[in-house]
């Protein structure tokens, strides 16, 4: 393979800038810029120069010697000082080396993968540790990297391939007496993974919250404080406030850490009749965001009936509780006056749901455990025909396997690749 290099750090000034080579002449790189040859594995101060003699920088050099590295390839790491004159002088000498040539988005990674070092769930593990920004966020992407779908869809594969072989011998030998009757044992094989894949496949939905983001909205009729409440929420004048009604038309949003968790606050227009066209186009949305939000906020007076239902988990407070003699059960943005409960009631409430997570986190995650799902409830309703029906049950048994294969990125995922790499940034 070509040998590659990039930048590995982000661009721009910083103390100490990271640029790595990866493949096979990634030594005799190292070795031609270095003022005095690299070890095969280990780290020491070089002096850089150019091909005409000048130096470059003094670096910390790093090697990692292939297969025991990140790609499985021999890998070199330079820590330069970080300012973009240096990087890229560093840049333009590697780019000038025979046999190198600049790293594309995420081709590090993706030779991880070619060379078995990741499989494909971890790949986007990688990715959602990258993108990460909060704690919750963090931790799914540190199990999903560490390999922990990738150990399930093994440990189902692999009672599937015994439950597939008890099977096949079966076949094999339909024409003598089998001393044992194989269908008990294949029938709580296929039932044991069915109920951990029904499990994963009904976490998915809260998995992507995390990555994605909650959704708040806050529901009520115009001028009844909602944009001032996003405001306090979000501690910033993300949306315009005035004392006229229907001053917010669009959906405004505002993204923030809430407890660790990736919340995304929605300021919606207000409902109410209107004959004004751009008006109605806002309260169409916004009854449309409200649907799909996780949590609603109502902003509403104890008599006033709502136009959308509330769900498990909605809280509904009167409005403007500083220009109330009775604030029990209301809110005021301008004052702050329970904003406080209000947090904690979204946070608890979402934190509550989180405990519900499972491992797989996308929704090809979940779109191959329930092709695999789907091929295990028709092999047991064709085991339940009886034994001259096992040679169908046992293909979609394997059916189920290679569902579970294309879950870890073994087989048929290779149109899934360009779109995958290509978020990833050069030097990853």
């Amino acid at each position: 393979m070509d040998t590659i290099f990039a930048l590995a750090s982000a661009q721009g000034k910083a103390g100490v800038s990271v640029l790595r080579i990866s493949g096979p002449m990634a030594l005799a790189a190292a070795n031609q810029i270095c003022d005095r040859p690299m070890p095969k594995q280990g780290r020491g101060l070089r002096i850089l120069r150019e091909a005409n003699g000048d130096r470059l920088d003094e670096a910390l050099v790093l090697t990692f010697a292939g297969p025991a590295s990140f790609t499985g390839e021999d890998i070199v790491e330079f820590q330069v000082h970080g300012s973009n004159a240096v990087v890229s002088s560093v840049l333009d000498t590697l780019a000038a080396a025979p046999g190198l040539r600049l790293a594309e988005p995420g081709e590090f990674t993706r030779r991880a993968l070619e060379n078995g070092k990741l499989d494909l769930a971890q790949v986007e593990g990688l990715a959602d540790l990258i993108d990460a920004e909060t704690e919750a966020q963090r931790k799914q992407a540190q199990v999903v990297l560490a390999g922990g779908l990738g150990q399930l869809a093994e440990r189902w594969r692999q009672d599937l391939i015994r439950a597939a072989s008890l099977i096949e011998v079966t076949i094999d030998f339909a024409d003598e007496d089998v001393p044992v009757d194989v269908t008990p044992e294949v029938t709580q094989l296929l039932h044991g993974v069915e109920q951990d894949l029904m499990r994963e496949t009904k976490g998915v939905k809260i998995a992507e919250r995390i990555r994605d983001g909650f959704e708040v909205a806050i529901i009520g009729a115009p001028n009844v404080g909602k944009s001032t409440l996003l405001n306090a929420l979000a501690g910033r004048e993300a949306a315009i406030t005035s004392e006229y009604a229907g001053t917010t038309r669009d959906v405004i949003e505002v993204r923030m850490d809430l407890s660790g968790l990736p919340v995304t606050l929605l300021d919606t227009a207000g409902l109410r009749e209107t004959d004004d066209h751009v008006e109605g186009i806002g309260i169409e949305l916004a009854r449309k965001r409200a649907d799909q939000a996780d949590l609603r906020v109502f902003l509403a007076e104890p008599e006033e009936k709502l136009d959308v239902a509330m769900r498990a988990g909605d809280v509904r407070l009167s409005p403007k509780a500083d220009q109330r003699k009775v604030s029990t059960g209301a809110i005021s943005g301008k004052t702050g006056q329970g904003v406080d409960s209000l947090v904690d009631h979204i946070s608890g409430t979402l934190k509550e749901r989180s405990t519900q997570v499972g491992i797989a986190t996308r929704a090809r995650h979940r779109d191959m455990m329930q092709s695999a799902l789907q091929s295990l409830k028709e092999a047991q309703q064709v085991l339940q025909r009886g034994s001259e029906f096992y040679d169908i049950a046992a293909e979609d048994m394997r059916s189920a396997i290679r569902s579970l294969e294309m879950l870890v990125g073994r087989v048929g995922v290779e149109n899934l690749l360009d779109e995958i790499f290509s978020s990833f940034c050069l030097g990853k």
